[in-house]
């Protein structure tokens, strides 16, 4: 979930910025130290949206640099359990697929695609079912459940689990099949009957 998240913090301004204006080097300096960066109660840090600098600085003894309380807001990814996320297949591996949700790639393990025997074909970058026929390949857009979030300190990167093994997930062709299945074109003719009616 994509959010914005205000928070605090003390920037450092090194005599090289003291040219420039307080919030363009605090926004530069925040940029540095927290966009790319995963932190395990905001999510990912995606991009610093706006700061306000405190004019006041403080100075230490033997360091020429100022430095100045901010209170910014920084664009953030949290991707929460149970969420319903919508993504692209980047990659095709042997043991399933990386999606791309909002700014990290999560897993589609090869067991939690459907209830079909599966083959994943790197070479062509492509996941075929025995059964249905149905595929995936690089670039398919898919809607999946998160299972698993792991952002603590021991994930670098970030874990996440997916699943498209319940109704209405899958590739999009696959969900407008359900629907018809699950009688969602039975209203279109009653539609067209009060049409040609009235």
């Amino acid at each position: 979930m994509f959010s914005i998240s205000t928070l605090v913090d003390v920037v450092r301004i090194p005599p090289s910025l003291f040219g420039t204006t307080l919030k363009k080097a605090g926004v530069n300096i925040l940029k540095e130290k927290y966009e790319s960066m995963i932190n395990a109660d905001l999510g990912y840090i995606i991009m610093i949206l706006d700061a306000k600098v405190d004019e006041m600085g403080k100075m230490i003894a033997g360091d020429g640099g100022t430095f100045h309380k901010v209170e910014f807001e920084a664009l953030t990814f949290y991707p929460k359990l149970q969420e319903i996320v919508q993504g692209e297949i980047v990659d095709i591996t042997d043991f399933g697929a990386f999606v791309r949700i909002g700014p990290t790639d999560a897993l589609l393990h090869l067991s939690q695609v459907m209830d079909d025997y599966l083959k994943s074909d790197v070479k062509s970058g492509m996941i075929l079912a025995n059964q249905s026929g149905r595929t995936l390949k690089v670039g398919s857009a898919l809607r999946a459940r998160i299972t698993a979030v792991s952002l603590g300190k021991a994930a670098a990167m970030g874990k996440i689990g997916i699943t498209c093994r319940q109704p209405f997930l899958g590739a999009e062709d696959w969900i407008v099949e359900e629907i018809k299945k699950a009688g969602g074109d039975k209203e279109e003719p009653a539609k067209e009957a009060k049409v040609e009616a009235s």
